[in-house]
């Protein structure tokens, strides 16, 4: 095998069209980013037809400006790897077409990469020193996962969403207290101006044997108190609603991480996903840490949203391990680790 690998990474799985250059699975060469939050703001949330053909307009250009950054051309790349879902059907097959194309035409491996992984490899890049095992938590816009890795491709989950994601809660209460889209960095600005001890909102552990999540009951208390104190000409303190709801998802989110990391014996959690973005988890796992003499590793902003660069390093791992895709690779929205 040769020295240094190279992989042209392809990620469209919602509203990011990312394309990156991977060397060695862990050092970016290139890693570009084109966000649609402009064009779907408007809507107050991502409308699928919308984002596959932004991306449709803009792959072969970020591509193009891929490669230049990097200083390589389509020659010196040893394989492509790209998202296969979970995610937007439509804009999923735009970065897969791509992907196929460009292993048609060059004859090189095709890596069809679960986005889910991708994110557990965010920290992978970020910490070059950093091996499994170990507890990572996965929070995003549609999952929240406790996953407990065992190497480079191998995870035994030990909890997952039962029904609303935390992301996706985060996006449906901004938009209830009409603070716009995307509604996660609206309340973790939010969260350090008001009170997250004002208002007591359930934090739903379901029970003390599964690390599952369940944040829909909250999403509800929330949109209940609103709707409720409006229909009364009640006041609302926006801040303290979006604190205290901040605050109910961080302690469940927490308390399940350790509890989970203390029954396996493991002292290093690993964090990611766009929520690993929120300061106010960020703080909350720093102090619980401090106190347990465990590690945790969160990666930085630019690779807990949506990314290229994690997928290619997934696809490294999975290259190295021999799992390439073919041409007849389809594309698979619902997927889950």
């Amino acid at each position: 095998m040769k020295e240094n690998i190279t992989i042209l990474a392809i990620e469209t799985s919602c509203d990011e069209t990312s394309v990156a250059v991977m060397e060695n699975g862990r050092e970016i060469r290139a890693n570009i980013i084109s966000s649609q939050i402009e064009d779907h703001q408007v809507f107050g949330g991502v409308v699928p037809e919308i984002a596959s053909r932004l991306h449709l307009e803009s792959i072969n250009g970020i591509i193009d400006a891929a490669l230049r950054e990097a200083k390589i051309s389509f020659s010196d790349l040893d394989a492509v790897a790209v998202t296969k879902g979970p995610g937007l059907v439509g804009a999923i097959l735009v970065g897969v077409s791509a992907a196929k194309a460009i292993s048609l035409s060059l004859g090189i491996p095709l890596l069809g990469v679960n986005h889910m992984q991708g994110h557990i490899c965010a920290n992978y890049i970020a910490y070059p020193e950093l091996e499994p095992p170990f507890v990572s938590l996965v929070v995003s816009g549609g999952h929240s996962y406790l996953i407990e890795v065992l190497d480079y491709t191998s995870y035994i989950i030990h909890g997952r969403t039962r029904d609303d994601a935390a992301g996706e809660c985060f996006d449906k209460v901004a938009r209830t207290l009409g603070l716009g889209y995307p509604g996660g960095p609206q309340i973790d600005r939010l969260y350090f101006a008001g009170n997250p001890q004002a208002i007591e909102f359930p934090r739903v552990i379901i029970d003390k044997q599964t690390y599952d999540f369940s944040f829909s009951g909250l999403k509800t208390a929330v949109i209940n108190y609103v709707h409720q104190h409006r229909q009364k000409g009640q006041p609302i303190v926006i801040a303290d609603v979006a604190a205290s709801f901040q605050q109910a998802v961080i302690d469940v989110l927490v308390d399940k991480s350790f509890r989970l990391l203390d029954t396996l014996g493991y002292d290093k959690l690993v964090v990611s996903g766009g929520v690993a973005a929120n300061r106010g988890l960020r703080d909350a796992m720093a102090t619980r840490a401090s106190k347990t003499n465990t590690q945790v590793l969160f990666p930085p902003i630019v690779l807990c949203t949506d990314n290229a660069a994690m997928i290619g390093c997934q696809g490294y791992y999975d290259y190295l391990g021999g799992r390439e895709s073919d041409l007849a690779m389809r594309v698979y929205p619902n997927l889950s680790l």
